[in-house]
């Protein structure tokens, strides 16, 4: 029956009733509907935003840089390999890769300060109103410094070593933290250093710098441009290189992404334009996780980052290929030890008639545990238990996708104004600050995909808002009037940010790396059950992309990005200008390695491509914890399946001996039994082998390889492994077979 837990009092149906208001306030959309009233239990949004957008694209938000949206000027901004600050006096430009410090607490890079190693701004002494976005592109922004009719406009993005200017009224200036050396260059073109810290800059043809004895230098040109850019390194050969490519302005950034067998591969585009000399290439530096996977070479310059070393590269873009994870909806029946006492574990959390809501966190994480739940009855050939669990999903994913007339809860909100949807009740500063949007909705979304999977009548029903939630945190679409295009994930950083209005001095962050791949895993397994193949890809996409910047700035598996300095094995916490070994909520160990391991769910297999690493993750929480090798504490369960990556014998033994061990909150006994004995019955992640499909798992175990595959389809599919192995997928259930070498 639909939305049969909210019962409406005679007072509030009277007063719905008499109001139109409160009704137009309701939209439809397949059986569902949300409000664009917003509920007393959501704080409001701002009123003013700073951007010069047409008013009918939605406000970006959760990016790198978005608190230039945020506020009138910006916090502190990590366009690496520089970091930025738009301020009342210009742009600040700063270079903080060379005063990196690490220790047990974290690795920070170089504060800016208040003017950084210079100021870019306008003479005689500017003070500009505000800095305001005038647009942006994948990776790419322009930002409007105005002064009266005076106007600077400055465009920056990650991995470039340019800043762009264009400038009208007063002369550009730029205040320098000290006297600069001058090392190279003459007449427009001047090679400097700051603080130890090199830069070009580039004024156009027929002008001169003013003032080059001093620390403020004055830009006197016939043209309206310039650049200014950091420096690999102070060789003259290295000003030249840059000095060809200074005038041709990145003016628009993409990415065009493709899933295919085996591989994602991602294409980057610089699109610019020559305000002097010829059309061509420009310089990028890449990221760890880009130049591991990069198509094509570097040319032997490099930055220092918190990242890691940034390889510079040059060209009109670049192409990086990355090998798929596969996903499945659930492990496999064989995985399944003891078919008596995983039934026992599921009925430790049967399915229930919900009376009551949690917040979208809290209620998410509900809905996430009835999802696997769900998905380990299947595998056990409980079906009746299973579909006790999908009634559970369809009832409160019901309650949440109908607004009804001055109710405040549970459903959902969207504000027009920022372009976003809200959940209410909301928690975690995701209505006034928009944060965790794809922490929270990325556990709807995946519990949609497992009734979808069941009963597609509901996914035609009902997926107009499923699709709205993946819509507010990653719409495909660049000119989208209701939402931004992939709201929190940064395509050249490679992974999504947590905070809508990113006003921190160490820029925007994400904790739960884990949560997030929750989300792109959700929203595969939804396209996949719904055929539509582009929110299939989409998932894929993300999902893989963001694992490798896991492995690479989270956990830093080959340990190559990392300072000696840091003693971890792990960070909880990435920001634009640090990485912390912290969470918002604790400083237990537990929580510092956990958030970023939670849910546990099927497609976290994906941190076992490295046992090695585990091994060694695992070893150092032991030999930090408190509680040392009583699992029996803390999220100690946790701990056990992490490292069931690498020794799920050990895991086995653990669980036999505490079969009713502490649970983190997410977690069930259910799924961790099925968890570990799928790793020690079918064997470790083996990485090495991909397949025409992806939604596939492949397990070593000695000599013997196991492969596993979900079809949703409706007939037989043949899926072809890269080792050569085929195997026939059987429509709506996980197909398994082996070999032995």
């Amino acid at each position: 029956m639909r939305n049969r837990f909210k019962p409406w009092a005679p007072g509030l149906l009277l007063a719905a009733l008499s109001s139109t208001t409160l009704q137009a306030e309701l939209v439809s959309l397949g059986e569902g509907s949300y409000t664009t009233r917003r509920p007393a239990s959501c704080k409001p949004l701002p009123e003013e935003i700073f951007r010069e957008a047409p008013a009918d694209r939605a406000t970006p938000t959760n990016q790198w840089w978005s608190s230039i949206v945020w506020q009138r000027y910006s916090q502190n901004l990590f366009p690496h390999p520089l970091a930025l600050k738009c301020s009342a006096e210009g742009l600040v430009v700063h270079h903080p890769g060379t005063a990196i410090v690490a220790n047990a607490a974290g690795i920070v890079g170089g504060g800016i300060g208040e003017r950084g190693d210079f100021v870019i701004g306008q003479a005689p002494g500017r003070t500009f109103e505000k800095a305001t976005l005038v647009d942006h592109s994948d990776w790419f922004v322009r930002v409007a410094f105005p002064a009266g009719e005076d106007r600077l406009t400055t465009a920056f993005g990650h991995g470039s070593p340019f800043v762009y200017c264009r400038h009208q009224g007063g002369a550009p200036v730029l205040r320098f933290a000290e006297v600069p050396r001058v090392w190279a260059g003459s007449g427009p073109v001047r090679g400097v250093s700051v603080r130890g810290h090199h830069y070009g800059l580039f004024g156009p043809t027929g002008s001169t710098w003013e003032g080059v004895d001093t620390a403020e230098w004055k830009l006197r040109s016939p043209r309206d441009y310039f650049s200014v850019a950091l420096l690999p390194d102070d060789r003259p050969e290295t000003l030249e290189r840059f000095a060809a490519r200074a005038h041709r302005h990145v003016t628009d950034t993409g990415v065009e992404r493709e899933v295919g067998a085996g591989v994602v591969t991602a294409r980057f585009r610089f699109t610019t334009e020559a305000l002097e000399g010829g059309e061509g290439d420009t310089l990028f530096a890449l990221y760890p996780h880009q130049w591991k996977y990069l198509e094509g070479a570097t040319i032997g310059l490099d930055y220092p980052s918190v990242r890691g070393t940034m390889k510079l590269a040059e060209g009109s873009g670049f192409v990086t290929r990355v090998p798929v994870q596969g996903l499945l909806p659930h492990l496999p029946g064989e995985g399944i030890a003891d078919r008596a006492r995983t039934r026992d574990y599921l009925l430790e959390d049967p399915p229930q008639d919900p009376t009551e809501f949690a917040d979208t966190y809290w209620e998410g994480k509900r809905l996430g545990k009835l999802a696997t739940l769900s998905g380990i009855a299947e595998a056990l050939g409980e079906h009746e238990l299973r579909d006790g669990y999908l009634r559970e999903i369809r009832a409160r994913l019901e309650n949440w996708f109908t607004a009804s007339p001055a109710e405040g809860s549970p459903l959902f909100y969207y504000n027009r104004r920022w372009g976003t949807l809200i959940g209410s009740k909301p928690s975690y500063g995701s209505d006034a600050e928009l944060n965790d949007h794809h922490f929270h909705y990325g556990y709807f979304i995946r519990a949609a995909a497992e009734l979808a999977r069941h009963d597609p009548e509901w996914s035609r029903r009902w997926g107009p808002m499923v699709e709205l939630l993946i819509r507010d945190i990653a719409s495909s679409r660049r000119d989208a009037p209701m939402f931004p295009h992939l709201r929190c994930f940064d395509l050249y950083a490679g992974h999504s940010w947590a905070s809508g209005h990113a006003n921190f001095g160490d820029g925007n962050n994400q904790e739960s790396s884990s949560e997030s791949l929750n989300a792109w895993y959700g929203i595969a397994m939804w396209g996949a059950a719904t055929g539509d193949r582009s929110l299939r890809d989409l998932g894929i996409f993300l999902f893989n992309v963001e694992r490798t910047a896991v492995e690479e700035y989270w956990f830093d598996v080959e340990g190559t990005n990392f300072p000696e300095r840091f003693p971890q094995v792990a960070l909880g916490m990435v920001w634009g200008g640090k990485g912390a070994f912290a969470t918002w909520f604790s400083g237990e160990i537990d929580c510092i390695h956990g958030i970023n391991w939670l849910p546990f769910t099927p497609a976290s297999v994906y941190m076992g491509r490295h046992p090695a690493y585990v091994k060694r993750n695992h070893d150092r929480i032991l030999a930090e914890r408190k509680q040392g090798k009583d699992y029996n504490s803390g999220w100690g369960d946790l701990i056990v399946m992490f490292n069931a990556l690498q020794d799920p014998a050990a895991a086995a033994a653990y669980l036999d001996a505490t079969p009713d061990c502490k649970l983190e909150g997410g977690n069930t006994h259910a799924f961790m039994y099925h968890w570990i004995h799928t790793l020690r019955e079918l064997g470790l992640v083996d990485p090495e082998v991909t397949a025409d499909h992806p939604f596939v798992n492949v397990f070593r175990k000695g000599d013997r390889r196991t492969y596993a595959a979900y079809h949703f389809g409706d007939e037989p599919l043949e899926v072809r492994f890269s080792d050569g192995f085929r195997l026939t997928a059987e429509p709506g259930t996980v197909t398994v077979g082996s070999r032995s070498e």
